[in-house]
C-alpha cells in the first residue's frame, strides 16, 4: 500500500517536470541564446512568453470548465505527448510566427497537465490519508526547473538552441513514460475520510474572491522576473559566469519551497504564510534595480524559486479546502485568473524594456504588484486561528 502512492507521487512530479520545468519554464534560460542567434527585441521575447502563457490561460479555462472527471487520465496523457511535441517543435523552426503558434499550444496542455494532475493527485492523497505529501509533488517543478538547466549548457554547445528544445523534448519523453504507468485516477475510490482534511481552518468560501484577486496579481507579477531573470544576467556587464546558473538556483529553490511553506502554514495559518510569501517575494523581484551584482542576482534568484511555487501550493491548497468537492473547477479557476496575469506582465515588460532599454521600470511594476496582492490577503488571516486539537492530529499523520 505505501508503495502504490509513493510511485504515484513520482509519477505526479514527473508531469510537473514535464509541464511545468520544462514546457512552460525552460524559454527562460533558452531565451538569452535564441536572442544571440535570432536577433529579436525584448518585445519580440515578451510576446513569445505572452503566447504561452495566454495558451496557458485558454487551457486553465477549458480544464475548469469541460465535464473531465471521468477520463482524467486520459486527457492527462494526451496533453503530456501534445507538451513533448510542441518543445520538439520550438527546435525545428526559425519562423516567429509558428513559434508563437507553437508556445500557444505548449501554453493549453500545460495548463491541462497542471490542472489534471493536481486534481488526480491531491484526491489521491487525500483519498490515502497523505494529504500532507502535496508539497513533495508540487516540488517537481522545481525538480523541472533544475534538471532541463543542468542539460542546457551541453545541449547548446553540442546542437545549438535548436538541440536544446529537441534535446528536452526527449527527456520529456523518457519521463512520459514513468507518467503513463505509474499516475492513473482511481476508479470509483472508496473515499476515506482524510483526517487530514480538518486540520487546515478554511476561511469561507465568501472570501475566495480576495484569494483569486490575489493569486491573478501575483500571476502578473512573478511572470516578469519568470521570464527575464536570465536574460537580465546575461546582459549585466558585472555577472562573470554562465548566466544559467541563475536559472538553476531558481529551481533549487523551488524544490523544497513547497513543503517548506506547507510546514509553515501549519504553524503560522494558510493566508499569513501566503502574505509572507508574496512579500518576500517581492522584495526579490525588485533586488536587481537597487543593488545589482552577481550575488544580488543569485538572492533574488533564490528568492523567487523559494517562493512561487510555495505561493501556489498555499494557494491551491486552501482553494481545495475551501471547496473540497469541487476540486478540479475551483483550482481550474485560481490557475485561470494565474494565467491571465502571466500572460499581461511579459507582454507589458517587454515594451518596457524595449522603450527604457532597462530593467528597472519593469521590475519595480512587478515588484508592486504582487506585494499589492499581498496586502489584500490580510483580511483573511483572522480565519487562521486553528484549535490545538487540529494541529495535533497534523503530526499524527
Amino acid at each position: 500500500m505505501n508503495k502504490n502512492p509513493f510511485l504515484f507521487l513520482i509519477g505526479g512530479i514527473f508531469s510537473l517536470m514535464i509541464a511545468m520545468g520544462i514546457g512552460r519554464f525552460a524559454y527562460t534560460p533558452i531565451l538569452p541564446l535564441m536572442q544571440k542567434a535570432l536577433a529579436f527585441t525584448d518585445a519580440v521575447a515578451g510576446y513569445l512568453a505572452s503566447s504561452n502563457y495566454a495558451g496557458y490561460f485558454a487551457g486553465a479555462i477549458l480544464a475548469g470548465v469541460l465535464p473531465l472527471k471521468k477520463h482524467r487520465t486520459f486527457y492527462l496523457r494526451i496533453s503530456l505527448a501534445v507538451s513533448i511535441i510542441t518543445t520538439c517543435l520550438m527546435g525545428l523552426t526559425h519562423s516567429y510566427t509558428l513559434m508563437l503558434i507553437i508556445r500557444f499550444i505548449s501554453g493549453v496542455s500545460s495548463a491541462f497537465i497542471f490542472v489534471l494532475a493536481s486534481s488526480i493527485v491531491l484526491d489521491k492523497l487525500a483519498i490515502v490519508g497523505k494529504t500532507n505529501w502535496a508539497g513533495y509533488f508540487y516540488s517537481g517543478v522545481g525538480f523541472g526547473i533544475f534538471f532541463s538547466t543542468l542539460f542546457i549548457p551541453s545541449f547548446n554547445d553540442l546542437f545549438m538552441w535548436e538541440g536544446v528544445w529537441i534535446g528536452l523534448a526527449i527527456i520529456s519523453g523518457i519521463l512520459t513514460i514513468f507518467v503513463w504507468f505509474w499516475l492513473k485516477d482511481s476508479p470509483n475510490p472508496k473515499v476515506q475520510k482524510d483526517k487530514q482534511m480538518v486540520t487546515i481552518q478554511a476561511p469561507p468560501l465568501k472570501w475566495l474572491p480576495w484569494l483569486i484577486i490575489a493569486y491573478g496579481l501575483e500571476g502578473l507579477g512573478y511572470i516578469v522576473t519568470g521570464t527575464f531573470i536570465v536574460s537580465i544576467a546575461e546582459k549585466a556587464s558585472i555577472f562573470s559566469s554562465d548566466p544559467a546558473i541563475v536559472w538553476m538556483v531558481v529551481g533549487l529553490g523551488a524544490i523544497p519551497s513547497c513543503i517548506v511553506w506547507s510546514t509553515l502554514a501549519k504553524k503560522w495559518g494558510f493566508v499569513r504564510s501566503l502574505v509572507i510569501a508574496m512579500t518576500l517575494q517581492s522584495i526579490g523581484i525588485a533586488l536587481p534595480v537597487f543593488w545589482l551584482t552577481q550575488s544580488s542576482l543569485m538572492i533574488s534568484a533564490f528568492l523567487f524559486g523559494a517562493t512561487f511555487m510555495g505561493i501556489t501550493t498555499l494557494a491551491t491548497t486552501l482553494a481545495r479546502q475551501m471547496s473540497p468537492s469541487n476540486s478540479s473547477r475551483i483550482i481550474g479557476y485560481l490557475t485561470a485568473i494565474y494565467a491571465a496575469g502571466q500572460m499581461i506582465g511579459p507582454t507589458i515588460a517587454g515594451v518596457l524594456l524595449s522603450y527604457t532599454q532597462s530593467f528597472n521600470s519593469a521590475l519595480i511594476g512587478a515588484a508592486s504588484v504582487v506585494f499589492i496582492g499581498s496586502m489584500l490577503l490580510v483580511s483573511g488571516i483572522r480565519f487562521d486561528r486553528m484549535p490545538n486539537i487540529e494541529t495535533s492530529s497534523i503530526k499524527s499523520n
